[in-house]
């Protein structure tokens, strides 16, 4: 079994930043990927960003490549997502997942575990 807890969203306004963080027990971390999802009310689960387990692979949905940043800390068993330049269409509760295994995964389906999710809301 594996636990996921979010922190850090919260309410900022247009153009501003914020760090999430996402906490993993249960299992050797460091051996998995790591993902970060968003759902806006009235929408689908979306894709954001994941992380290889080396860190070395780390593709972004088109929305947020280039502003958003996934990285992660094996020791602390913690992966991040730093979001910069954030728009008001980045509104949505941001979820951590964890797939079966080390590889890259885009897809809601393919994660078996998940966080409870932190709002994040941008002002315009």
């Amino acid at each position: 079994q594996v636990q996921l807890v979010e922190s850090g969203g919260g309410l900022v306004q247009t153009g501003g930043s914020l760090r999430l963080s996402c906490a993993a027990s249960g299992r050797a971390f460091s051996s998995y990927a790591m993902g970060w999802f968003r759902q806006a009310p009235g929408k689908e689960r979306e894709f954001v960003a994941a992380i290889d387990w080396s860190g070395g692979n780390t593709p972004y949905a088109g929305s947020v490549k280039g502003r958003f940043t996934i990285s992660r800390d094996n020791a602390k068993k913690t992966v991040y997502l730093q979001m910069n330049s954030l728009k008001p269409e980045d509104t949505a509760v941001y979820y951590c997942a964890a797939p079966p295994g080390g590889s890259i995964r885009v897809r809601p389906m393919e994660y078996d575990y998940w966080g409870q999710g932190t709002q994040v809301t941008v002002s315009s």
